[in-house]
């Protein structure tokens, strides 16, 4: 069944509309790709008469002793000469058909080289969950009527204790299971050798070994009841009114509705279908997002540089790169919508990527009142078959607008007209894990070129990569394909809110010992006497970023990372809690040092809960809301939050990043950033540049009504470039220092970079990993290689984490490695990701 040799890049997938058939030859057999950890090359499979397969087809096929997800390549007329036609399995069922256009398989292709991973998991990200299905090999228990002959230790008053350790192990797992029944895969996880004692317990007959077929995402279906005749004497008064109700709504209802209106049972509806009155059948209900409903709004008036910006960017025809530089509050997002509008009536699509889904409530609004129910939403907090029923919406082909986050950029929108990524410069653009290790705005490139339409970029403070990208292409020559367009002022000329430093050390040395300096507590009291809103950054979640023994120093320690505990206080006279922010471990705080036993135990540093503690017992008055994520888990609970704000239920929002991203809150007109420090002290290249983004986002969300706004940012590096940038709002003179220093390190934009992360549970098999893979790469001229060296955090989730860094020019790509060779190098246990043009390095 297996063919070696196959390379899947060459390789065109037919257009949906190809059928099986071709001439008057029958192809009976189909080359497929299947989605099994391990496999590589194309398996061979025989077409069941009944269905009629194409390539591009998503399926589900049998492998081994499992059902697993496969991706129809193409079809064949005679299966390869070395396979014996009687052992050529047949395919099980079609889940999608025709899915994989050319273009669209390219794109996927494409990600897949230039970021060294397997086809099959590019396919993976691109596909909404549960579509790839997989059956799992699942153990239960023998019980009452299904226990065999052979099970005699089931008349045994204690079974366990005929049981080697690890076998015990296993049973009294299963045991605490009110099912008994686990995935082979968990038990595995839970019990060392588990597959021994699992052997063992089948020998026994005390447990059963099955294949739980795949879980794969289906249409939601619901029964409606239609009317169909007139109301005749032969009817009983209940079923007459049932009748006069479902006319009452136009003869059409679901028939939960239609039985909760008329307290009815479902047989009198039975009833009524057999006499002909009504007919009942199952149809699909859509599972979309669904937001408030809104009023209609149309365009607004335009700035000169916005209708300049719109003018460009509807001149545009074919692929082009567009930057839209415009400062916070210039009316990017109105320019977005005014661009979109002509395409939908063109029959064309636009695809709209934010990079958080905390933005998209806001954002969906706007867009929904412009275009109704033309807009979708499409990220990772839907519900499966929410995520599901957008994306069979998106294949319909109707113009539509779809908003979301970074792995929307594979929607597969057929008529695409335009792609706009909202605040590109974000890192959270980028994947670090799993793989592919992608960046949305690379793939959005690669994918508006082969769609032939144009990219939009839009941003207060452009990545450093896009703005030279402009300025190099501008130099080269190659206008007609990239543009740059500014929008250098506010909406009405608002002017944009004057940025006060604080110098923290100058507040301790004149007695001030608070979290908040004088400048800021004065502002928070104006604010609460004039029924004005602000915003409070700050760069950290939970209450206190680590707790310390005053006695002797100790520090509280995840036992499973190498980082401190940081408190989170739950609620007045809950537990105290301990959390880690990288595995989730969690603890209760200790009354005394584990260490040395003093109960004198101290919270240092500074997190959302303990700012907004503070603020309650300073400002007891001002109503406060927390926006982090431990306050907006919950689906639903972004738009809550800032609902609730936007309708004057409170003066202050507290938050971290997630309150730099593209709010738009008009009655906001102070903007307080607690400590500064934490983002621009950082092991990073990119720190400088991400600190600034961030502080010139944040002081963006003040003054964007009518009334001024105002910015205080405390700080203990008041001389650093980045504080004096953001109090100018000069991104210009900030880049030009920022790329020199890049310049002269050949650091991204001037260089490129490769970051290949190992971990393993074994400290001393990941170092020396590291070591041997660094030693084969040096053997290469033309690129350098830093490290390897231990991660900033060494362990995380008691893996040990090691990384080696390889730089070279942006030009060429030079003779890479042969990435299967190096993994060749690592052990079973040690894991490797290759994160090309990696954003977070830490």
């Amino acid at each position: 069944m297996y063919i070696n040799g196959i390379s899947l890049s060459p390789l065109v997938v037919a257009q949906a509309s190809e059928s099986y058939q071709s001439g008057t030859t029958l192809n009976r057999w189909v080359e497929v790709l299947v989605d099994c950890p391990g496999s590589t090359g194309l398996f061979t499979y025989r077409l069941p008469a009944q269905l009629e397969i194409k390539p591009g087809d998503i399926l589900s096929v049998p492998f081994g002793a499992q059902q697993l997800g496969a991706i129809a390549i193409r079809l064949l007329a005679q299966p390869n000469v070395d396979l014996a036609p009687e052992k050529i399995r047949e395919v099980e069922d079609i889940v999608s058909v025709g899915f994989f256009p050319s273009a669209y398989w390219e794109l996927l292709n494409r990600v897949a080289a230039y970021y060294y991973t397997p086809l099959i998991q590019v396919i993976r990200v691109a596909l909404p969950p549960g579509l790839l299905g997989r059956s799992q090999r699942r153990i239960r228990l023998v019980r009452g009527g299904r226990a065999a002959g052979s099970s005699y230790l089931l008349a045994s008053t204690n079974p366990s204790a005929f049981l080697t350790p690890t076998a015990r192990q296993v049973w009294e797992l299963l045991q605490t299971q009110p099912a008994g029944d686990y995935s082979f895969a968990y038990l595995q996880q839970k019990v060392k050798s588990a597959y021994r004692g699992i052997r063992e317990l089948l020998r026994f007959g005390l447990v059963e070994s099955y294949l739980e077929p795949p879980r794969l995402t289906r249409p939601k279906l619901q029964k409606a009841v239609t009317l169909t005749g007139t109301i005749d004497c032969d009817l009983t008064t209940r079923q007459r009114e049932i009748l006069v109700v479902l006319r009452r709504h136009n003869g059409e209802l679901w028939q939960n509705e239609l039985l909760q209106i008329c307290n009815a049972s479902s047989s009198i509806l039975k009833t009524l279908s057999q006499k002909g009155y009504i007919v009942i059948e199952e149809r699909e209900v859509l599972r979309t997002e669904q937001g408030p409903v809104l009023a209609g709004d149309g365009a607004k008036s335009l700035t000169s540089a916005q209708a300049s910006a719109l003018a460009t960017i509807e001149t545009l025809d074919g692929f082009a790169e567009v930057l839209l530089h415009g400062v916070t509050g210039s009316g990017k997002t109105e320019v977005y919508l005014q661009a979109i509008a002509p395409l939908i009536s063109e029959g064309k699509s636009a695809l709209v990527l934010v990079p958080e889904i905390g933005l998209t409530p806001q954002l969906t609004d706007r867009f929904r009142a412009r275009f109704g129910n033309k807009v979708s939403v499409y990220h990772s907090a839907l519900s499966d078959g929410e995520r599901y029923d957008t994306w069979r919406q998106m294949l319909t082909g109707k113009p539509q607008v779809v908003i979301g986050t970074r792995s929307a950029v594979f929607a597969p929108l057929p008529k695409l007209g335009l792609i706009i990524l909202d605040e590109e410069h974000d890192s959270s653009f980028k994947q670090d894990s799993p793989i592919p290790t992608y960046h949305a705005r690379t793939v959005a490139q690669w994918r508006a070129e082969l769609e032939n339409c144009p990219l939009l970029l839009g941003s207060a403070t452009p990545s450093l990569e896009s703005w030279i990208s402009v300025r190099r292409q501008k130099a080269e020559g190659r206008r007609q394909e990239t543009y740059y367009l500014s929008l250098p002022e506010r909406i009405n000329s608002r002017p944009l809110p004057p940025v006060e430093i604080v110098d923290m050390r100058q507040e301790l040395q004149q007695g001030n010992r608070s979290i908040f300096s004088r400048s800021l507590q004065e502002a928070l009291q104006q604010l609460q006497e004039r029924k004005e809103q602000g915003i409070l950054f700050i760069h950290r979640r939970g209450h206190s970023t680590f707790v310390s023994c005053r006695s002797c120093g100790y520090v509280l320690e995840c036992p499973h990372c190498d980082v401190s505990l940081a408190y989170h206080h739950t609620e007045e006279k809950a537990p105290e809690l301990l959390r880690c922010h990288y595995c989730n471990y969690a603890r209760s705080h200790p009354k005394y040092c584990p260490d040395c036993s003093s109960p004198y135990l101290k919270f240092f540093g500074s997190g959302t809960q303990r700012v907004t503690q503070e603020l309650a017992r300073q400002f007891p008055e001002l109503r406060l809301i927390r926006f982090d994520s431990d306050t907006t888990r919950n689906k639903g609970s972004h738009r809550t939050l800032l609902t609730q704000f936007a309708n004057g239920e409170a003066d202050l929002l507290v938050g971290t990043q997630m309150l730099t991203k593209g709010l738009d809150l008009p009655q906001v007109t102070l903007v307080g950033v607690v400590a500064a420090d934490g983002l621009l002290n950082l092991s990073d290249y990119r720190a400088s540049e991400r600190a600034f983004q961030t502080l010139t986002q944040v002081a963006g969300r003040a003054g964007r009504g009518n009334d001024p706004g105002r910015v205080i940012v405390q700080t203990y590096t008041t001389e650093h470039q980045v504080i004096a940038a953001v109090r100018s709002h000069d991104y210009h003179s900030f880049s030009q220092a920022e790329l020199e220093q890049r310049q002269a390190l050949n650091y991204p934009p001037y260089g490129r970079l490769i970051l290949l992360r190992l971990s393993s549970l074994d400290p001393i098999q990941v170092q020396n990993t590291a070591q041997i893979i660094a030693t084969a790469l040096s053997t290469e001229e033309k690129f350098e290689i830093l490290g390897p060296a231990p991660a900033s955090i060494l362990r995380v989730a008691n893996r040990y984490r090691w990384q080696i860094l390889i730089k070279f020019a942006p030009d060429a790509l030079p003779q890479l490695p042969d990435w299967e060779e190096v993994r060749s190098l690592c052990p079973a246990s040690v894991s490797l990701t290759i994160d090309v043009d990696p954003i977070n390095i830490m």
